[in-house]
């Protein structure tokens, strides 16, 4: 007969059962959306699909385990790359409580799109095989680029999604150039092979190999927002509805770093002398454009998006240096950058729904005697952010600093000490508009918003100098326990982590050994 000779592949259920937990979740999330009572349940499913995957992943901590043909291989990098996407997602859920986002685009369908986003993150960080690689970030993307759209009626979201659709097709275009010369110059899809055929078959700086991993890197380079090609984030972060734009700003990078790190240190190992300073020379301009581009912004949307930026640039020379001690530096980074971000967005959606001002400045002008516990909040943000001592920023970045010396770029460790001090700037110009900004600007502007509106019952009056597209104003919103509460707890966390950092370190230190 002639499938007599045929062998079914042994599949291992137990090691791809988070991909199935989110699979399951994902469509029960998104059949509820038929039902009325979806506003209280869609919430809940996604925390509990959320919840089991991390769970499954953590019960395969410490095994290295190779799936579907290869394809696919559970180690503790993946696994803690897909619990920062995991935590980055739960975060997400919380501040979009009464997001108007999430109403207009369907419950059901908000949810099922940020769990089918955070399915292709783990798929990505478990990718080890060109064909797992792009469908894993196409899987991660187009979610995004609708959920960059819900908000329908504000036309910076529209814009927002529609720029994010385009760039990101151009960035998956130019990866999918790239893995077709790396594909054709090896003849092997798996990363393994690659690494395989670009030494066995003398393509070792072969110009075919070459041009591929350029086109990689730019590809990625899009993907991780670092310069020069990253002219998307700062118009689609401040777009984006914000929880969004917290989820983007973490987990995208996250899924993008780690399979940044699997590709070019396994795949492209044999290269690593003709990309290492290629990526170097990236990560300094990325610093450098980052920082100064975000000195100028009012809006804190923008601010945080030439922020991430510049924290691409930092984290990319962890990969640089392609050591052990290199990637556990960038798992540890990616860890606290989840906290440091999440405290600061979280203010942001606080004081865009209890202000007029939306994401600008002067919706957090006098916050320190208004809402005290928000203000502490996003100063240790800020902070963090800035690589101060005694957060987990400072111990962040003095672990990349320490990598890059040993790898003998010292010269890009210089360039995260002056990029440092460029951010302090703008950074402590949020501090400062919090504790010495006039309280009664904010004060007498919410007033106004929350009266009786000379153009109808009901309706929106307009403010000077607050955005023509804001919300409606909700004047308790500073005090919602589930957005000061992840605030807080999320800036108590990078607190402690900068004054007992050795948990998170041992926690990066594992995913780093698995790779090497």
């Amino acid at each position: 007969m002639a499938g007599a000779g045929f062998n079914a592949p042994h599949v291992d259920y137990a090691g791809i059962a988070p991909v199935i937990a989110l699979t399951v979740g994902l469509v029960v999330i998104l059949m509820s959306g038929v039902f009325e009572t979806t506003r209280r349940w869609a919430p809940g499913l996604a925390v509990i699909t959320l919840a089991a995957a991390a769970g499954l992943l953590i019960w395969k901590w410490g095994e290295n385990l190779s799936l579907v043909a290869g394809a696919l291989r559970v180690d503790d990098l993946a696994i803690s790359i897909s619990l920062i996407a995991i935590a980055t997602a739960f975060a997400a859920i919380l501040l979009s409580i009464r997001e108007r986002a999430a109403e207009e685009a369907g419950y059901g369908e908000y949810y099922a799109l940020l769990i089918g986003s955070v399915l292709g993150m783990v798929l990505l960080s478990e990718a080890e095989n060109l064909v797992t690689f792009f469908v894993a970030i196409e899987t991660l993307s187009i979610p995004l680029y609708i959920l960059c759209a819900t908000n329908l009626r504000r036309e910076g979201s529209l814009e927002s999604g529609l720029k994010y659709l385009i760039v990101g097709s151009l960035g998956s275009a130019t990866l999918l150039y790239g893995m077709a010369f790396i594909y054709g110059g090896t003849g092997a899809t798996d990363f393994a092979g690659i690494a395989h055929g670009i030494e066995v078959k003398g393509m070792l700086h072969d110009p075919l190999i070459l041009i591929g991993i350029a086109l990689a890197a730019v590809g990625l380079a899009f993907k991780t927002s670092i310069a020069p090609f990253h002219q998307w984030t700062p118009d689609v972060y401040q777009g984006a509805p914000t929880p969004i734009t917290s989820f983007m700003a973490v987990a995208t990078k996250a899924a993008a770093f780690a399979v940044f790190i699997r590709f070019f240190v396994v795949a492209l190992g044999p290269e690593v002398g003709d990309w290492q300073m290629g990526l170097a020379i990236l990560a300094a301009i990325s610093i450098v454009v980052g920082n100064v581009g975000a000195l100028t912004q009012n809006s804190l949307k923008r601010l945080l998006g030439y922020s991430g930026v510049a924290q691409a640039g930092y984290m990319l020379g962890g990969l640089v240096v392609a050591s052990e001690k290199g990637v556990s530096s960038l798992v540890f980074y990616l860890a606290i950058y989840l906290f440091m971000n999440l405290a600061a967005f979280a203010v942001i959606v606080a004081r865009e729904r209890e202000t007029p001002f939306g994401d600008d400045i002067r919706g957090v002008r006098g916050l320190g005697a208004e809402r005290p516990a928000l203000a502490a909040a996003l100063t240790i943000s800020m902070l963090a952010l800035a690589g101060l001592p005694a957060t987990a920023g400072f111990i962040g970045k003095l672990y990349l600093i320490e990598a890059l010396v040993e790898g003998n770029y010292l010269w890009l460790a210089i360039f995260i000490v002056g990029g440092t001090m460029i951010s302090l700037a703008y950074y402590l110009r949020v501090v400062a508009a919090m504790w010495m900004g006039p309280e009664t600007e904010i004060g007498s502007a919410t007033a106004s918003a929350v009266g009786a509106p000379a153009g109808g019952p009901g309706s929106t009056p307009v403010i000077s100098g607050a955005s023509p597209e804001a919300d409606p104003v909700d004047p308790e919103a500073g005090r919602r326990w589930y957005l000061v509460g992840p605030a807080v707890l999320a800036a108590g966390i990078t607190v402690f982590f900068g004054v007992i950092p050795q948990p998170l370190v041992d926690f990066a230190s594992h995913a780093g050994a698995s790779l090497f």
